[in-house]
């Protein structure tokens, strides 16, 4: 349950090896925050940031084993990371994805399988299944991570950003249904943020940190917020980009 002042006490992550997700769950343990689980597909390999967690003030932070691409095993797999928390959730963090390649290499048919199959079903199978679980429970909040290239899929990364526009009209659908139930669903909607999956790559204007992105959720959480932009301009700039004609879109940087 929440304390006296509405922080999370528990959160279960899916993509708990991400960086954003890490750093999202160093923010609310910084916060108050006491029980973490983190689903990924290599738990083993969380060692490290499980103590970091527990030496910032989390009492349990447990590592559990996910898939994102393993549909069939989500159901299990959800319900052994709520089952680890011991206790009410309060934050579901659905954080994982993958880039995909650029430029005609979108059209590999095995790229297109992996990207959606992670982003858009492995995404939209496990927000379904964390609010089936809160809605069970009575309460909680999910925060689903899209991204601004959901927003307009560029020639650039039209692959990655299809499959994450899936997952955001899904999330803010789901919003919208569970409005007034006692569970709330809020959509996160970085930019260009620098991490092991954007590295080498050209950073875009208004690039952002892991961290960054994740005061910006903590804050989103805070207030309640059902859409966040991690920066805050990124808003504006794609309400431009959005209403672009084709011809402008399609000599935008690739």
């Amino acid at each position: 349950m929440r304390d006296a002042v509405g922080g999370a006490q528990t959160l279960v992550v899916f993509g708990g090896g991400s960086e954003i997700a890490l750093a999202t769950a160093r923010e609310l343990v910084a916060h108050g925050t006491r029980t973490v689980v983190l689903a990924a597909r290599e738990p083993d390999g969380l060692a490290e940031p499980a103590a970091t967690l527990r030496d910032a003030g989390a009492s349990r932070v447990e590592c559990v084993a996910f898939d994102a691409q393993d549909v069939d095993g989500h159901p299990a797999a959800v319900a052994r990371a709520f089952a680890a928390a011991r206790a009410d959730v309060d934050v579901v963090l659905v954080a994982f994805g993958v880039l995909g390649p650029a430029g005609r290499a979108q059209l590999d048919h095995e790229a297109v399988r992996d990207v959606f199959a992670t982003n858009a079903v492995g995404g939209v199978s496990v927000t379904a299944l964390a609010a089936r679980m809160l809605l069970d429970q009575g309460h909680g909040t999910i925060v689903v991570l899209s991204s601004v290239a959901g927003e307009r899929a560029r020639a650039a990364n039209y692959l990655y950003g299809a499959s994450k526009a899936g997952l955001d009209a899904f999330a803010q659908g789901l919003g919208d249904d569970l409005h007034g139930s006692g569970v709330d669903v809020m959509v996160v909607r970085p930019g260009f943020v620098h991490t092991k999956m954007t590295a080498g790559l050209e950073p875009a204007p208004l690039s952002t940190t892991p961290e960054l992105v994740a005061a910006a959720i903590a804050e989103g959480l805070r207030r309640g917020s059902p859409v966040v932009w991690a920066p805050a301009p990124l808003r504006w700039v794609m309400g431009v980009v959005r209403h672009l004609p084709r011809p402008l879109m399609r000599r935008l940087p690739r």
